[in-house]
């Protein structure tokens, strides 16, 4: 399945669409006032079902993820010379990206690729195309997506 991940072009705060092949939206995505970056997404029904939250102070970067606003895990980047990488803990999965920091493929314990993560360029804002293997991990896909974005945008400032 795949998911066009959009940011919105004149938002306060961090907001986006996320889309599915149809063009429908299937989440939405609002940034909130608070220290660190803190994400909320909400279902097609407007019904929260995750959040993604920057930790602060810590040597590396690090997200906690919540689905239906239970803890589920942290996705963290993990020292790599030349290609970045991040760990996901709940579900064991790793994430493994390209030199320019622009493409990513999510890998399960078994080393199964679950989901990739590509950039398009030459859009006005963010834009992502995210295939996921298995429907029951896009949101996991989607907050993995987000952790890297906001990273790397902090990290650009």
């Amino acid at each position: 399945m795949k998911l066009i991940f959009k940011q919105r072009l004149l938002s306060l705060f961090d907001s986006y669409d996320i889309y599915d092949d149809q063009d429908q939206v299937v989440f939405k995505v609002e940034g909130k006032l608070s220290f660190g970056h803190k994400l909320l997404i909400y279902n097609v029904h407007d019904e929260l079902v995750g959040m993604i939250k920057e930790e602060l102070l810590t040597f590396m970067p690090r997200f906690a993820l919540y689905k239906n606003n239970q803890y589920v895990g942290s996705i963290r980047k993990v020292f790599q010379l030349f290609k970045p990488a991040y760990v996901l803990d709940y579900l064991n999965w790793s994430i493994e990206g390209e030199i320019m920091e622009w493409n990513y493929d999510i890998y399960d314990e078994n080393h199964q690729r679950v989901a990739k993560i590509d950039k398009e360029l030459l859009h006005l804002t963010d834009t992502y195309i995210l295939d996921v293997e298995d429907f029951q991990y896009a949101l996991d896909v989607l907050m993995i997506a987000l952790a890297i974005d906001i990273e790397k945008c902090s990290r650009q400032k």
